[in-house]
């Protein structure tokens, strides 16, 4: 039986692929801060619970300093919005601390325990693909944690351990559902993970999902930056 530790466990992606990946006969490391939701998932036989703040360094090496696991998810993650009228320098270091220097500290964690065939796994956002408005904090964010994982995949190449990328677009979840503008080819989190476990088992470098969504910014990722913006500003306009 395969083991695989997510992060972020206790809500919306993170909670779907626990409980996908449980039913499918892994051993799951939930993780997360929310002890109620943790508590519910340990009730699975399959499924055992670490509560930790990834945000806080020292928390994080004391709960994963013994941790050996096939698969690393790491999934936790924040979305804040930035109001230009009102700018908060605050908030990005909330947001990055949460969706950047949580990767890292995870990853300071995990790495030492890491041999040849272990998978780890980062999750990072389409949003990193465009200058969407009022993405500046979270967009960034996703920018670096992608840059990140792909830095690793070139440091990690001779030791074996495979290093991959997940990108997803608008998937329902309690995250999305606070969102008060249109989330165009939105899918199903139960969907978003079938798709996410499939490359995972599958090893692909970059996971993308929806196709359409991801395929469709992909390609507008690679136009000059002065009409990715022009873009972006009509996408702006429509909200």
């Amino acid at each position: 039986m395969s083991s695989i530790l997510i992060t972020g466990a206790t809500s919306g992606i993170g909670k779907a692929l626990t409980k996908l990946c449980a039913a499918k006969g892994y051993s799951v490391i939930a993780c997360g801060r929310n002890q109620h939701v943790l508590d519910e998932l340990a009730q699975d036989p399959n499924i055992q619970t670490l509560t930790f703040d990834v945000t806080e360094l020292a928390q994080v090496k004391t709960a994963l300093q013994d941790v050996k696991v096939d698969i690393a998810v790491l999934n936790a993650g924040v979305c804040e919005y930035v109001d230009v009228e009102d700018f908060e320098a605050d908030m990005f270091q909330r947001v990055f601390s949460a969706n950047f220097f949580g990767v890292v500290n995870c990853v300071n964690g995990l790495l030492p325990n890491m041999t040849k065939g272990n998978q780890l796994v980062v999750v990072d956002s389409l949003a990193r693909l465009l200058p969407f408005t009022r993405s500046q904090a979270y967009g960034a964010s996703k920018a670096a944690v992608h840059y990140f994982t792909k830095s690793m995949q070139v440091d990690l190449a001779g030791t074996g351990i495979i290093v991959q990328s997940a990108s997803p677009g608008f998937v329902e979840t309690p995250l999305t559902d606070k969102n008060d503008f249109e989330m165009p080819m939105k899918i199903p989190v139960e969907q978003a993970v079938e798709a996410l476990l499939d490359g995972i088992e599958k090893q692909h470098a970059s996971i993308y999902f929806p196709k359409g969504f991801s395929l469709m910014l992909r390609i507008l990722s690679i136009l000059p930056s002065w009409l990715k913006v022009a873009i972006s500003k009509k996408f702006k306009n429509k909200q």
